[in-house]
């Protein structure tokens, strides 16, 4: 057969098909998600994701150090406060957990990169994203009794579970306020993940004000309302008490609404841009990157994570192959960053030259 050209040419064997591949991957473009909290000696297995725990500070450093000896140098950290309150005042308290974890970390691991996690949801008494509608103006203490909070249901009974929004501009100040304080604590870049409007003009305007004109946002600019986040919210505690996030987060209908978000971040001042989540949003990964110079991060949420360790634990699937498959496809997008709770697998496999 008279065939001049030939892909099959450039398959036939491992050398040759490394030395034309398209896509490459690198440990440094690895982010790990880290949850920290309250209380001391605590490594607890985090049911819905096998593998995955919650430290306290003191223990954290077991997996840091873990991170840095297979090659990951950047972590990501979500913070889950004892006490909770309808302002979410722990996320910028000066000792919150995210802050004595960043001055710990920034002591023992200074070769380490730390993002932080700026969002209201793990430290408010409702689980949602900022300060609720109708709320009070005053800020409750950081370590206001269970009593003087009041119950989730009088919150709920109160504002209507029906109609609970949260307060765009009045969140505004807060997520500010927490980005300088995790700043001041040593975070080497900030990323809110809270989709208020306007949240990347208000950070970066706080953080230059305060002279942190060389921290990072890393803005989750195209943050879907998706049920991948399950794990995550069991883990962090972070699920909401009444209501949903479909008034803040992007409908998984809409693909030009998230360029409209992502490009408004980037004006705003955002300088890497975040698709979430990454399997199922891989398309919004490649149109971000047409249209923006910045860099693209995609996040592997924690629903990624629990359907493969669960269709491995039954034999399903191959774990490791459907680990690196997942990756290159993110990569294979567009990605110049991946966030994901098997950043400490992949840098190995791409150590014994399995991905990469």
């Amino acid at each position: 057969m008279d065939m001049t050209i030939r892909p099959r040419r450039l398959r036939g064997n491992e050398v040759l098909r490394k030395m034309v591949r398209e896509t490459r991957v690198d440990a440094s473009s690895l982010i790990y998600p880290i949850f920290i909290k309250e209380g001391t000696d605590i490594k607890e297995e985090i049911p819905t994701m096998p593998g995955q725990y919650r430290y306290s500070v003191d223990r954290m450093g077991e997996k840091l150090q873990s991170l840095l000896d297979a090659g990951v140098k950047s972590v990501m950290f979500f913070g889950i406060p004892d006490q909770k309150d309808e302002a979410g005042s722990g996320a910028y308290a000066e000792n919150g957990i995210i802050q004595k974890a960043l001055r710990q970390a920034k002591r023992d691991f200074p070769g380490m990169y730390l993002i932080t996690d700026v969002c209201m949801c793990e430290y408010t008494s409702h689980g949602h994203c900022g300060v609720l509608a109708k709320s009070p103006v005053e800020t409750p203490p950081c370590c206001a009794s269970a009593a003087s909070r009041g119950s989730n249901e009088k919150i709920a009974s109160r504002l209507g579970a029906a109609q609970v929004t949260v307060d765009n501009d009045r969140t505004l100040e807060l997520l500010a306020k927490t980005a300088v304080s995790h700043a001041r604590a040593g975070a080497d870049m900030v990323a809110p993940s809270d989709m208020m409007d306007g949240r990347v003009a208000a950070i970066r305007a706080a953080l230059d004000e305060e002279g942190f004109l060389n921290v990072p946002i890393m803005s989750y600019a195209v943050k879907y309302a998706s049920a991948f986040y399950g794990p995550f919210r069991d883990a962090a505690g972070s699920a909401p008490a009444f209501g949903d996030r479909r008034s803040y987060q992007m409908d998984y209908h809409n693909s030009r609404e998230g360029i409209k978000e992502a490009l408004l971040d980037v004006e705003e001042g955002a300088d890497i841009i975040m698709v979430k989540p990454a399997m199922s949003y891989l398309d919004m990964v490649t149109r971000i990157k047409e249209v923006t110079d910045v860099p693209i991060a995609s996040y592997s949420v924690s629903g990624e994570y629990a359907m493969i360790k669960a269709g491995a634990q039954l034999g399903y699937i191959d774990e490791e192959k459907i680990i690196c498959e997942t990756a290159i496809s993110a990569f294979r997008a567009g990605c110049d960053i991946y966030l994901t709770y098997f950043a400490e697998e992949i840098a190995k496999y791409i150590h014994e030259g399995k991905i990469g």
